[in-house]
Formats: structure tokens, C-alpha cells, sequence
């Protein structure tokens, strides 16, 4: 019985396992009833600690449209408000049926702890800054049906990298499969250590804009303390905002993606964000047919999960 925890370790054959069987069910999306009833009888457990919009339902979205139940777990509203642990909370949800758990926590491992804790398939839907696996297997889906393949594309991630379990997984997930990768942040928004990650590194959003034909737009994670990684917004918006001018700048293949939410004025103008050349709803459209993906080999082919 396998996990999906990470993207850290994952070869290059078990990215596009997932890729090939993510075109499969974004054919299934399409059809006039898009519902296969490959996990009928299964549950699926959303355990999700921090706020969520696009992964949360897009996982709902995902197990219902492979015919299974869901239990959704709300913090807000159950025993959590009452002291009781994760682990009791996972342990509660395994014992009313749940026969997988997708988890998303503010702390860094919590997934890998509730992995250890119950005896079904468990996904990492975000654990701190650390990991948010399916975030990168979607990202890659919309860069590969966009460009036909990631081999030789130049993806410049920007922003706050320091803070966000996105870069760290997508920057593995596009160097895996043959892009090259390059963290635009000031300094002070970068990890102190990035000892062996495949990626370059600028300082100057500028310098390297002409050459990227993906844009990946981060949002300041105020909540983890990204803010105190510059003098004012006004600065940082002057120096790593994708405003009008930037954008004119960019190759006229290039395009622009964010795993949102999105701070329109900050990190993306609004012309930006609503130009034909953002892939961001079709970063949401793919995340479904990913995750449906992730369900499908963990659930259904355990064997061959990752």
C-alpha cells in the first residue's frame, strides 16, 4: 500500500504515469455524463486543516466523479474546536470507513505522521511550506498539453518561494521532466538553504524575463510571514510584479500560471491574470482530472501508486 506524499524521488516514469492517466479522465470530464464508476463503494476522507478553494473541491470533485463517497472534515465545525488531535481525527474518519485520506495541515509532515498513523492510502494536500504533490502533477499536466512536453522550457517561478510548498514541489515535478527552472525572488524571499535543488537563481525579475516562456506567479504567504521579506508592497510589486509592462515584454509563446489565489494589483495585474495567455483555469480544470489520476492509482492499482 503506497502513498503520495511528495514529489521529492519521484522518477521521471512516475510523473507520466500520472500525466497519461490524467488525459484519460479529462476525456471522461468531457462527456455528457462525465462520472466512471471505477471506485464505487470507496470513501475518500478531505482532511483539511488550513482554508482551501480549488484543491479541496477539485479532490471532491475528483473522488465523486470516479463514483466515490466523501467525507469532508471541516476544523471549524467538529471536535478539533474541542482539543482533539490529528491523530484521533484521522483515526475517527479511518474508523467510519474512510479508505483514503487526503490531508492538508499547516505543520510540515503532518501528512507523513497521519501516513503512519492509519492503514489506508494517504495524499499530502499541502503540509506547511513543505509539499503539495498534486498541485505539481496539475502544473505539469496544463505546461505538457500546452506546449506538448516540458523538455527545453525555461519556467521561472516568482515571489515568495521561501514560504510555499508550490515551488518546492513543482520545481522538482519540471526539472524532472526536462525543464530548466529558475527562482526569481529577492533574498530575503528565498530558503536559506537550496543544497542540491536543479534550479538557477535571479535576483532581478528584468534580467531574466525575455528568456522564460513560462511566468509562475507565487502570492506573498503573509500568513507564514512573507511580508517580512521586503521594505513595502509598493516595492515588491515594482520589482516582482507581472504588470502590464512586464507582460508585453514576455516572448509572445509565453505564458503565465498561478496556483492561486490570486492578489490582483500584487503579484499580477488584472490584465494580466485575464489575458487569453494565463493558463491559471486551466491549471483549475486539470487539477480535477490529476487528482482523479492520483485517486485512480492509489485506490484502484494500489500497486502501482507512488
Amino acid at each position: 500500500m503506497r502513498h503520495l506524499l511528495t514529489i521529492e524521488g519521484m522518477s521521471r516514469e512516475e510523473l507520466e504515469d500520472f500525466l497519461d492517466l490524467a488525459d484519460e479522465f479529462l476525456e471522461v470530464l468531457d462527456r455528457p455524463i462525465p462520472k466512471v464508476p471505477t471506485l464505487r463503494g470507496a470513501t475518500v476522507a478531505t482532511m483539511f486543516f488550513e482554508p482551501s478553494t480549488r484543491t479541496r473541491l477539485s479532490f471532491e470533485r475528483a473522488a465523486r466523479a470516479l463514483s466515490a463517497d466523501v467525507l469532508t472534515f471541516a476544523p471549524a465545525t467538529s471536535s478539533v474546536t474541542k482539543g482533539e488531535s490529528l491523530k484521533d481525527t484521522a483515526l475517527t474518519l479511518r474508523a467510519m470507513g474512510a479508505d483514503l485520506m487526503v490531508v492538508r495541515h499547516s505543520a510540515t509532515g503532518a501528512a507523513h505522521r497521519v501516513a503512519q498513523w492509519v492503514d489506508v492510502p494517504v495524499v499530502n494536500a499541502g503540509d506547511g511550506a513543505h509539499q503539495h504533490p498534486t498541485q505539481a502533477i496539475l502544473d505539469s499536466l496544463t505546461l505538457r498539453r500546452h506546449f506538448g512536453k516540458l523538455d527545453g522550457l525555461h519556467v521561472g517561478i516568482v515571489g515568495d518561494i521561501r514560504h510555499s510548498r508550490v515551488a518546492r514541489s513543482g520545481l522538482q515535478a519540471f526539472s524532472t521532466l526536462g525543464a530548466r527552472v529558475t527562482l526569481i525572488a529577492p533574498p530575503t524571499l528565498l530558503p536559506l538553504d537550496m543544497t542540491g535543488w536543479p534550479v538557477e537563481v535571479a535576483h532581478d525579475f528584468d534580467d531574466v524575463l525575455a528568456d522564460l516562456d513560462v511566468v509562475y506567479l507565487l502570492r506573498i504567504q503573509q500568513e507564514r510571514g512573507g511580508a517580512t521579506g521586503f521594505t513595502s508592497l509598493p516595492e515588491y510589486v515594482r520589482r516582482f510584479g507581472l504588470d502590464d509592462a512586464r507582460f508585453a515584454r514576455l516572448r509572445p509563446e509565453a505564458v503565465v500560471m498561478h496556483p492561486g489565489p490570486m492578489n490582483r494589483g500584487v503579484e499580477i495585474s488584472p490584465h494580466v491574470a485575464d489575458s487569453s495567455r494565463t493558463l491559471i483555469l486551466d491549471q483549475v480544470r486539470n487539477g480535477v482530472a490529476a487528482r482523479m489520476a492520483v485517486l485512480f492509482r492509489l485506490l484502484a492499482s494500489p500497486g502501482e501508486g507512488t
